[in-house]
Parts: C-alpha cells; structure tokens; sequence
C-alpha cells in the first residue's frame, strides 16, 4: 500500500490525476528526506505547542513515515520489537492518539491505521482514496469544494459535525489498467 497526495494541480486536469504527485517506495527520491522533514515538522509543531515529542512517540512518528503506507498499532508493536523494545499495546495507542492530536497522522477507520499527515498542523479533514486492488492511499489535499459540499449537507440536516474524515474505495487507473 502507498500514499499519494493529490494536489489541487492534479484535479485541474479534469479529476485525472498525473503520476508527478505519485510518491511511491519504488519511485526514485529521497526517502530520508521525507521522513526528516516529517520529524522535522513534529519537532517544531510540538515545540510551539508545548507538547512533549518522546522519544518513544518520536520513533513511532518515524515508523509511520518510513515506508509510504498505513501501519496498524500491532505492525508498530511488531517493528519495535525487533529493535529490542517491548512497549504494551496501550502504549503505542496512548503514542499514536498523541500524534493525532498533534495532527502529525492520520488514521484510516476502514483499514484500522495509520499514516502520515503531508501538511502536519493544518487543521483539516481527512479525504482518502483507498484503491481496493493494489492498496494505494490517496490523500486529497485541495479539499474545498468536498468541505463546502459537506458543509452544506449537514448544514441543511442541522447536524454539527465535529470529526469529518472520508475514505473512499474502488480501483486507482494502473488497476483499473492492469498495470498495478
């Protein structure tokens, strides 16, 4: 499973996505840069806010980043434990619920984990596009007009909405092509 963020660029084009914005292990780039910057972005946004990066919450930030997909709490227990540390279940969520707060994650209901947040500290909502044949995650980061819409129907049933994330499944175009 990878993660891909559609960029309000990728949605002019008529709601085809280019590949430009397709962020892939595969791919050739930089990977240690995007988990630097992921800390980086952490270190500072806790900082700010006087919240306390740990460095268990810190490494569990850094698993999150290192491979470009969601990972479940117990995938998290699993990697910790081949680096010699033994943390309970509960630890890792009370990490994780941290990193949510902090908005430095995101968690994905329907698959039951967790991701990297691109833009970390904004608040927002989480628009996810989940391909159901190869995994791949999409996060849509120009997500005015869903809001808008989203306002207006809630608005209209008198529904105040205090947690808003959308995951959406179906074939991404290389499934749907059958070059995935």
């Amino acid at each position: 499973m990878t993660i891909r963020t559609i960029t309000p660029a990728a949605t002019a084009s008529g709601g085809h996505v280019p590949a430009a914005p397709l962020v892939r292990p595969t791919q050739a780039h930089d990977h240690s840069q995007c988990i630097s910057q992921a800390l980086s972005s952490a270190e500072q946004l806790c900082a700010a806010s006087g919240a306390r990066l740990t460095p268990l919450r810190r490494r569990v930030l850094e698993l999150v980043w290192a491979s470009h997909k969601p990972l479940g709490a117990y995938d998290l227990l699993d990697q910790l434990a081949r680096e010699g540390h033994k943390p309970a279940p509960p630890t890792i969520y009370r990490a994780l619920d941290f990193l949510l707060e902090q908005r430095l994650i995101h968690r994905l209901a329907s698959l039951n984990a967790y991701l990297g947040c691109s833009h970390p500290g904004d608040a927002h909502a989480g628009y996810f596009l989940i391909c159901q044949g190869c995994g791949t995650v999409e996060e849509i980061a120009d997500t005015r007009g869903l809001q808008q819409a989203i306002a207006q129907v809630t608005e209209a049933a008198g529904f105040l909405m205090e947690q808003g994330a959308l995951e959406l499944g179906g074939r991404c175009l290389p499934c749907r092509e059958g070059r995935a």
